[in-house]
């Protein structure tokens, strides 16, 4: 076995990006055609210790068994890891893939005797930090508030995370990405991405709301019949989270107390409580009467057509802050 190889690589963890970058380093060593997969989901331990020892289809030469879902296994599994790790197989590296191993578990402390032990996690909380190093892994800079709205806009989700950090990176061919970029380029989770009218709502800008409301209809692909309800939902949910958020802020909580009682990003609650202390209690309350009449509207409940019928909406419930105190 190459000097600088450990028998044994356990390599676990949030961060499924590195974790394939650091599978990956393994495969080049070894390359493809010496490579045996295997599953927890159908093998034991014991037969990844009987693939370990088999021999090569190629003969001589380094070998990498690669065994992926390994938080599955049970302590008869780690046991046979074990023993194996006792007399390992010269030439050959076995390589166990899980998600929520701990050092300490049996496994763990067998591999960390034998071998390494890898463990990759993202901090939820430090998530914008993150994608700032992915980006720059990428040779790209790029903003806090670029990352912290590519969180926003995609989840939680390292691997989703990625997969839109590598289409803004090759976009932006080596320049620096920012909050309007990002916001551009970014596809989330949800059907209709709705944070430029959500946004635009939350700050009193009717004329960013009435634009957002254009694009977004635009941008759905679907006819108005369905897109124009999405956007009523949305809506819906926005005002009556914002809602939320202002009777917790009422209550005395800070903005992190109330992203832990929401179980929501920070970023995210930071933005509605700031929507919050931009409309009183009753303005509200009015946006969610008003919401409600535009969902029976669209629903059949006018004659009028449902696009014009979301635009006098959001006219009434977007006032301007002299119109508002008026």
């Amino acid at each position: 076995m190459a000097s600088d190889l450990k028998p044994v690589y356990l390599i676990a963890g949030s961060d499924r990006p590195k974790i394939q970058r650091a599978l990956r380093r393994l495969r080049d060593r070894v390359g493809e055609d010496a490579i045996d997969h295997l599953s927890a989901f159908d093998a034991a331990g014991e037969d990844a210790v009987g693939a370990c020892n088999a021999p090569g289809l190629f003969g001589a030469g380094l070998r990498l068994v690669m065994v992926t879902d390994v938080d599955r296994w049970k302590a008869a599994d780690a046991k046979a890891i074990g023993g194996y790790l006792a007399a390992p197989a010269p030439d050959t590296i076995l390589a166990l893939v899980g998600n929520e191993l701990k050092k300490d578990s049996a496994l763990g402390k067998a591999c960390a005797k034998a071998g390494e032990v890898l463990v990759y996690d993202v901090v939820k909380r430090r998530l914008p930090e993150w994608v700032a190093r992915q980006f720059a892994d990428r040779g790209v800079t790029a903003d806090a508030e670029g990352c912290r709205l590519l969180v926003e806009i995609v989840g939680e989700d390292p691997e989703a995370l990625a997969s839109e950090i590598d289409k803004i990176a090759t976009w932006a061919a080596g320049e620096a990405v920012g909050v309007g970029e990002v916001g551009r380029l970014a596809a989330g989770c949800a059907e209709i991405p709705g944070y430029e009218l959500t946004d635009a709502w939350g700050r009193r800008d009717l004329r960013g709301a009435l634009a957002a409301c254009q694009t977004l209809l635009e941008r759905s692909g679907d006819p108005v019949s369905r897109s124009v309800p999405a956007l009523v939902g949305l809506l819906v949910g926005h005002v009556s989270r914002v809602r939320s958020v202002q009777a917790l802020v009422d209550e005395g909580l800070s903005s992190r107390e109330v992203a832990s009682r929401l179980k929501r990003h920070p970023f995210y609650v930071e933005k509605l409580v700031a929507q919050a202390r931009n409309y009183d209690v009753d303005e509200l309350r009015d946006a969610v009467v008003r919401l409600a009449r535009l969902d029976h509207a669209v629903k059949g409940g006018s004659r009028l057509a449902v696009d014009l019928e979301l635009e006098r909406a959001v006219v009434d419930i977007t006032p301007a802050r002299d119109a508002a105190a008026a």
